[in-house]
């Protein structure tokens, strides 16, 4: 045998085989092709192949992947590429024990749980804090999880009402005036906070606590000169608030109430020259006891695999432009 190069077995049951392996063994020639070894599938066993650390690594991978299976998951092509990111680290006995920290159901059944340590990081946050700060890019769960723990806590009698908000600015184009009542005017700045509800708790069940005042959806704008006590309150797209409205919402918290506040730096809709109240809040708020922030990245994206590789390219050329501008500023400034 070459020098380097050593063998390692590994022992799958059949009934995890076909899902570990993934749809035309993609989920195994992935993490061939990432560490570079070879697998060799042959009664009940896989021989793996190549360098020794990348062996070492490549089993734990897969053994992550049995352990998910053996829980009833269903593998899928984000499980394999958070797992090969952790096999990295050496740190693949992280992904095990995501796995057990449940919040809650949909009513479909699904599970709903934090899938990345950076999720875990801000589900505990959450827990443990009056105000958490979830800032993150697109696809990492900071308004879904929110959602999630607040209904959990809703059921729990934790608290007696749900108040979810968002500021109601479009995306870089303008609406033009919508036809129907007010609710129907401002519905579609909401509708994602609406989905998110439906999937976790059930139209029916949400309606019908939205009818008793229970659960309420509404435009920032709507908070001003409010006291909200006894209730889980999320402001989502924070970073399209000013700072007077970032001030104004954190000022509204009463008695027995946790806030969760959600934005993207990356993703702001205010005019040209306006300042976020979301930059504004984590500097001058950062050191203040009893709130937390948490920071989701790329790595933590739980959609399609390909919104991750559109973050992470985005965010390589958001660098790459700032690192310009920033080279461009010391030319100027070293000018006579």
């Amino acid at each position: 045998m070459n020098s380097g190069i050593i063998e390692e077995q590994i022992e799958l049951p059949g009934e995890h085989e076909r899902n570990v392996f993934g749809q035309f063994d993609q989920n195994v020639k992935k993490i061939e092709r990432t560490l570079q070894v070879t697998f060799v599938s042959r009664d009940g066993s896989l021989k793996i192949t190549g360098p020794e650390g990348n062996v070492r690594q490549a089993k734990e991978c897969l053994e992550q992947l049995v352990e998910l299976s053996r829980k009833g998951n269903e593998i899928t092509e984000q499980n394999v590429n958070y797992i090969l990111s952790l096999a990295m680290e050496h740190n693949t006995q992280a992904v095990v024990e995501l796995d057990g920290d449940y919040i809650c159901h949909t009513v479909s059944g699904r599970p709903v749980k934090p899938k990345t340590l950076g999720q875990k990081r801000y589900v505990d946050a959450i827990r443990q804090h009056m105000i958490t700060f979830g800032i993150g890019p697109a696809g990492t769960g900071k308004t879904y999880l929110a959602m999630a723990m607040a209904i959990t806590a809703f059921r729990n009698d934790e608290v007696s009402r749900i108040i979810l908000t968002r500021p109601a600015i479009e995306a870089g184009e303008k609406l033009g005036f919508l036809p129907g009542d007010l609710q129907s005017k401002i519905d579609p700045y909401l509708r994602p906070l609406y989905d998110a509800l439906h999937q976790i708790m059930g139209a029916e069940a949400f309606q019908k606590n939205m009818e008793k005042g229970l659960i309420e959806v509404a435009p920032l704008a709507y908070m001003r000169g409010r006291t909200l006590d006894n209730a889980y309150i999320i402001l989502d797209e924070a970073q399209n608030t000013t700072p007077a409205q970032m001030k104004m919402f954190l000022t509204r918290i009463g008695f027995g109430s946790k806030v969760i506040v959600t934005g993207d730096m990356t993703q702001k809709d205010l005019g040209a020259g306006t300042v976020s109240g979301l930059d504004v809040a984590v500097r001058v708020l950062k050191k203040v006891e009893g709130i937390a922030f948490c920071e989701l990245t790329s790595r933590d994206v739980v959609r399609h695999p390909l919104v991750q590789k559109i973050v992470e390219a985005y965010e390589g050329y958001e660098k790459k432009a700032q690192a310009q501008a920033d080279r461009k500023k010391k030319r100027r400034r070293g000018r006579p």
